[in-house]
This record gives C-alpha cells, sequence and structure tokens, in this order.
C-alpha cells in the first residue's frame, strides 16, 4: 500500500514538473493565418510562376515576361502569402519597361501608362505590407513617380 502511494505521489510529482511548460506552449500558432483559405495548389502554382518571374527580372532582363508572370498571379491568386515580391517585381518591370530597360520592349502601353502601373503596384506594398522587406525599395522608386497612391476605401460611399 505504501508503496502504491509513493507511485502515485512520484506520479503527480512529475506531472506537476512537466505540466506549466506543456502549458505555456499551448497559445503558440503554427501554419498561416487560418481567417485566410489558401489552396495548396494555387499556391503551389503561384511560387512556381514567382521563381520564373524572379528569374526573368534578374537574370534575364525579360521584364515583359516577368510582369506577366506577376500580373497571372496577381489576378489568380491574391491571397499569395508571397504577394508583396509579386507586387514588387510587377512594379520595378513596369518601371524599368517604361525607362526603356531591358531586353524587350512592352507593346500596348505607353511609358507613362507603364509609369502609372508602376505606382499602382509600389503603392499597394507600401499601403497593405507596412513589414515587407521590399518596402523601403518601393518608397524609393515612389518619389520619382509622384509618391504612393492613397489606400482605397474598403467599400463605396454610403
Amino acid at each position: 500500500m505504501i508503496r502504491m502511494l509513493l507511485s502515485c505521489g512520484l506520479f503527480v510529482l512529475v506531472l506537476g514538473v512537466v505540466a506549466p511548460p506543456a502549458r505555456a506552449q499551448g497559445g503558440v500558432r503554427t501554419g498561416p493565418d487560418p481567417s485566410v483559405l489558401r489552396d495548396a495548389d494555387l499556391e503551389k502554382d503561384s511560387l512556381h510562376n514567382l521563381e520564373v518571374a524572379r528569374h526573368y527580372f534578374k537574370l534575364k532582363k525579360a521584364y515583359v515576361a516577368a510582369l506577366k508572370r506577376c500580373e497571372e498571379i496577381d489576378a489568380g491568386n491574391p491571397n499569395f502569402t508571397r504577394m508583396d515580391e509579386v507586387l514588387f517585381i510587377a512594379g520595378e518591370s513596369s518601371l524599368r519597361l517604361a525607362n526603356s530597360k531591358g531586353k524587350q520592349t512592352f507593346k500596348g502601353k505607353t511609358p507613362e501608362e507603364l509609369r502609372v502601373d508602376a505606382r499602382v503596384y509600389l503603392s499597394r506594398i507600401v499601403n497593405d505590407y507596412p513589414n515587407s522587406s521590399f518596402r523601403k525599395q518601393a518608397e524609393q522608386d515612389l518619389l520619382v513617380l509622384g509618391g504612393p497612391l492613397a489606400k482605397p476605401a474598403d467599400g463605396p460611399p454610403k
């Protein structure tokens, strides 16, 4: 009987030592924000398009191709986890095309229209992604373009 009582006492003592650290970890969230539902296949496809756009942008100086990939991601997956980088590449590509840089020429838009597009993309980084690593460069580029555009209202005026 005494042996059983000692075993139970030892068990309670061990449980008392282990339980507080386990309870302290109870509030930790892992993974993406649960309020935003993401399709795993769409995320994978968007990540592939981003990698290709990054390659076109950095290595090939093919700004038209990079811009088209980014526009595809923006249209098809607006909740993409790396949207700030997508917007940055799209904005920088538009800006460089407006300045006639790169190996491709953009047909269908004037340099002024491309500057307006660049301003829209870069303003979205400043307004929607305040902690983005691309924000500082976006703000510098926006100084040349007339500053960031105001963040649009959430809904129609009442």
